[in-house]
């Protein structure tokens, strides 16, 4: 996305199309621009071949999905979060910046805390076995 471009829209979107290549413009800003959303996905990625190598359950997969989802959406929401704060503080420092800041990163935290206690609950049951404990 170029940030500096001289054609920015400024009006509400006119269709879905529109609506729809914005969104994907985020996606990708969010990929860019965040070392830790690419460390989520690169997780997902060996999350969804553990699963198929152990051949986990349905509704195993669907706590999965609902945990990647969970921590993705933080993530967003995270990136969000700094992007406002940097566009109303700028490089100037501000207490209640940070407290904005940090509670973001907070939450992407529990989110990724909490989805690896998912996964644990659900990956261990399917390991332990092949390491011949019960």
């Amino acid at each position: 996305m170029d940030w500096n471009a001289k054609d920015q829209q400024t009006e509400k979107n006119t269709c879905f199309l529109q609506s729809f290549g914005h969104a994907v413009d985020g996606i990708k800003v969010v990929l860019e621009r965040e070392r830790n959303m690419r460390f989520h996905l690169l997780a997902t990625l060996v999350v969804i071949a553990g699963g198929l190598w152990l051949g986990i359950g349905r509704s195993d997969w669907i706590w999965i999905t609902i945990s990647v989802f969970i921590v993705v959406v933080a993530e967003f929401t995270n990136t969000m979060v700094e992007a406002i704060v940097d566009l109303i503080v700028g490089e100037t420092y501000a207490p209640l910046a940070k407290v904005a800041k940090d509670v973001a990163a907070g939450g992407v935290l529990v989110a990724a805390g909490t989805a690896m206690i998912i996964g644990s609950l659900i990956f261990l049951p399917y390991i332990f076995p092949l390491l011949g404990w019960k």
